[in-house]
């Protein structure tokens, strides 16, 4: 099967005539007043050809190729399997792998995770991202994203054929810490990073908000937010969660869990040997973790000094802790203002 890609964004293009927002801007060359100066003038959008003989929407076809699903899947007379999946159409609960996946990853990148689940994208699927738009904020913010889900922009009038195996998918790192202040995004950050994987154990370390409207409610948008077919594991013991892992793991988050510590071993004024002894183990296990972890941590020390003793205990705990586990990482980074800096 051979499908050429006469265009890959959405339905009003890449950027989106007379659309002012900077995503649609950094698409225009600068010559026409955009911010873009050696780039293409954007996608056009979507359509395909396979097999020069069949165009979508797939609705006069030739011998021997047959629609299956709700008109969005086709099999090929040597029996290669295609999908398109855009945002608004539900994705087939099961079925046989398919050698081209084209889907639209923006929204619900999950989706990708729930076709890998099933089995229905495996190694050998070309994974291409297409309905692209200014839901995204930029060309490279696109490409790191589908670095992290496995899938693979292309320019318009590419042609993927099935006979050549996709692009090997890029190495993500075993061990990632993310650090950031309240409300920088940087547990939205870790969520899209597991995004596409098929199995997702995600560990809260926090209290589940009992007692408390407003903590519950903090919660509650977290689970929303993650795709329906993570497990969900409470506990604060996370040496023995990263050792005994079998799917990758997503902390969440590593304040919470020191504070926890201290409670458990009640050293917020008494001893402090049994928090260190438990930040040790931690490492230790970090250090030895046998699959992907991504942990989200508070970068505590950029504001004001906390004006009790327990309060700068904690801090200064906290910072060597994050020190410590940066130190074992093959990627750190600090979230501001939704933004990934890499360090």
């Amino acid at each position: 099967m051979k499908v050429l890609l006469t265009g890959t964004a959405g339905a009003a293009g890449w950027p989106e005539p007379g659309c002012p927002c900077a995503s649609c801007a950094s698409q225009v060359p600068e010559s026409q007043g955009g911010l873009a100066a050696a780039r293409p003038p954007g996608r056009r959008p979507f359509g395909m050809v396979v097999d020069d003989v069949v165009a979508f929407p797939f609705d006069d076809l030739p011998d021997g190729y047959r629609v299956h699903g709700d008109g969005s899947g086709l099999t090929a007379p040597d029996g290669t399997r295609l999908l398109y999946a855009p945002s608004d159409r539900d994705l087939p609960a099961a079925g046989p792998a398919y050698d081209v996946v084209l889907i639209d990853p923006l929204e619900r990148p999950e989706r990708l995770g729930s076709l890998r689940a099933t089995g229905q994208v495996h190694g050998r699927t070309h994974v291409v991202a297409v309905g692209l738009d200014h839901r995204v904020r930029s060309e490279e913010e696109l490409a790191r994203r589908l670095r992290m889900w496995g899938a693979h922009a292309v320019p318009d009038g590419t042609v993927l054929d099935t006979d050549r195996p996709p692009p090997p998918p890029d190495g993500q790192p075993r061990r990632a810490l993310l650090l950031g202040g309240s409300r920088s995004g940087k547990s939205a950050e870790a969520e899209l990073r597991l995004a596409a994987e098929p199995y997702v154990t995600y560990v809260a370390t926090g209290p589940g908000g009992e007692g408390d409207p407003e903590w519950a409610a903090r919660v509650g948008a977290h689970r929303a937010r993650r795709p329906a077919h993570w497990a969900t594991a409470e506990t604060t013991g996370l040496a023995e969660a990263i050792g005994t892992a079998t799917t990758p793991l997503l902390i969440d988050g590593l304040g919470t869990w020191l504070a926890a510590v201290f409670d458990e071993h009640g050293a917020w004024r008494g001893d402090r040997t049994p928090v260190d002894e438990r930040c040790d183990e931690l490492v230790r296990a970090w250090r030895n973790a046998p699959g992907r972890v991504v942990a989200v941590s508070d970068e505590a020390g950029m504001g004001v000094v906390p004006a009790t003793a327990s309060g700068r205990m904690f801090r200064d705990a906290l910072g060597r802790l994050n020190e410590r586990l940066a130190a074992e990482s093959e990627y750190v980074a600090l979230v501001v203002g939704g933004r990934p800096l890499r360090l």
